[in-house]
């Protein structure tokens, strides 16, 4: 049965309420690798401890999160065939490490590259502050629907990713993922056993389960952070990435980062050990 665009496009809002408090900050943090080359920095343990506590930038994504919702047999997406394309994140107040949250979930469109290429759909997570009402942050995603082409809709039109200089980059941070990640960070509420039962992720066809790709995301949020803004998460506005390849837990990401003036830099990761990126497209913007 071909996707239902009209039904799709014309959903309301999703409204998630979110309640979490400092431990889940610390869990977050901990979930992404801060502290774990430095627990005595206090530019890192700012992240990891009660006393003075900030959260990461972005951690926005795993706040007021609606869930899974495409796995709902009545949105009549193949949920199976579903890939995470791309992670954009606008914050527009630094982020409260404990607190009530509102999470407005809409469809922004849906694009179709035919029935033997799938087709592309694009959302966008609004969270508030329930107690006073302010924006928080904005969430924007990608999802491939490698299975739902084919619907007779427009195939033109979706978000350009933003390029990747081709000079040498201004700048490579290094940050290594533990062995153990993955099942440190599906403690932030994803708990698909891809990240932790070994016969899944071979049934998937991987050796090993693999890390979260928003796990990979935050790993190099924080070399972001690190470079461009002295790990003061208050002057990060906008981390943008598309995802390309899956890390497996305890493999090194090497971040380049590019400034490109203005307040705005590209960046991209690899994996160290095989040479892989894993990450591409990546754009931020900072202030001072």
């Amino acid at each position: 049965m071909a996707l239902d665009y009209a039904f799709l496009m014309g959903l309301p809002p999703m409204e998630t309420r979110h309640e979490y408090a400092w431990r889940d900050t610390i869990l977050y943090a901990l979930g992404v690798g801060a502290a774990s080359e430095a627990p005595l920095d206090e530019s890192e343990l700012r992240f990891v401890y009660e006393e003075g506590l900030q959260a990461l930038p972005s951690m926005a994504v795993v706040l007021a999160y609606p869930g899974f919702w495409a796995k709902d047999p009545k949105y009549g997406i193949t949920w199976q065939k579903l890939l995470h394309g791309e992670q954009m994140v606008t914050l527009h107040k630094p982020l409260p490490v404990e607190g009530k949250l509102l999470g407005v979930t809409t469809i922004d469109e849906i694009y179709d590259k035919g029935a033997d290429k799938g087709a592309i759909i694009y959302s966008t997570r609004r969270i508030y502050d329930q107690a006073g009402g302010d924006l928080l942050a904005t969430v924007g995603q990608s999802g491939f629907l490698r299975a739902d082409g084919g619907f007779g809709g427009k195939a033109e039109g979706a978000p350009k990713p933003h390029p990747t200089p081709e000079r040498a980059p201004d700048e490579t941070v290094r940050l290594p993922t533990r062995a153990d990640q993955a099942l440190l960070y599906r403690l932030s509420g994803d708990y698909n056993p891809l990240h932790a039962d070994p016969a899944v992720a071979t049934q998937a066809g991987f050796p090993v389960p693999i890390l979260h790709g928003l796990c990979t995301y935050g790993v190099a949020g924080r070399a972001v952070l690190k470079a461009l803004c002295d790990n003061r998460p208050e002057r990060l506005k906008r981390l943008d990435v598309r995802f390309s390849s899956p890390v497996f837990p305890g493999e090194t990401l090497e971040v380049d980062l590019w400034r490109e003036g203005d307040g705005r830099a590209a960046y991209r990761a690899r994996v160290l050990e095989r040479n892989v990126i894993v990450l591409q497209n990546g754009y931020a913007e900072f202030g001072d």
